[in-house]
């Protein structure tokens, strides 16, 4: 059996998923909280309010195993922020690994979405 070890760079942490995360979860606070106060119609607010505690859930979840991430690495996160030619590749464990890979998903969800309005 071959182990697939995931990694990812300090710079795609610090400057892809970390900004996309928070727009994420700036767009889920905003758009999507206005819609589920601004609609008049039932079955949207539902399906809304649904979708924005989907949200906030995936939000929570990948930002625990981010956090797990940020530990372990905090002197190579620290040296690209301060010097992009700092940069090196972080060896991920399978938590990591499902926390970046859900983060660039609802990334790409909140997108359709917003796109869609």
């Amino acid at each position: 059996m071959r182990n697939n070890v995931q990694t990812i760079s300090a710079y795609s942490v610090v400057n892809d998923v970390i900004p996309k995360l928070n727009a994420v979860e700036r767009l889920v606070e905003g758009t999507v909280k206005e819609i589920v106060e601004t609609s008049r119609l039932p079955a949207e607010i539902e399906r809304y309010s649904k979708l924005q505690i989907e949200f906030q859930l995936e939000i929570s979840m990948i930002r625990m195993n981010l956090e797990h991430l940020f530990n372990r690495y905090h002197g190579e996160l620290t040296a690209v922020k301060q010097n992009e030619k700092n940069d090196s590749q972080l060896i991920l464990d399978s938590y990591e690994t499902t926390a970046i890979e859900s983060a660039k998903t609802l990334y790409r969800r909140v997108q359709e979405l917003q796109q869609a309005q």
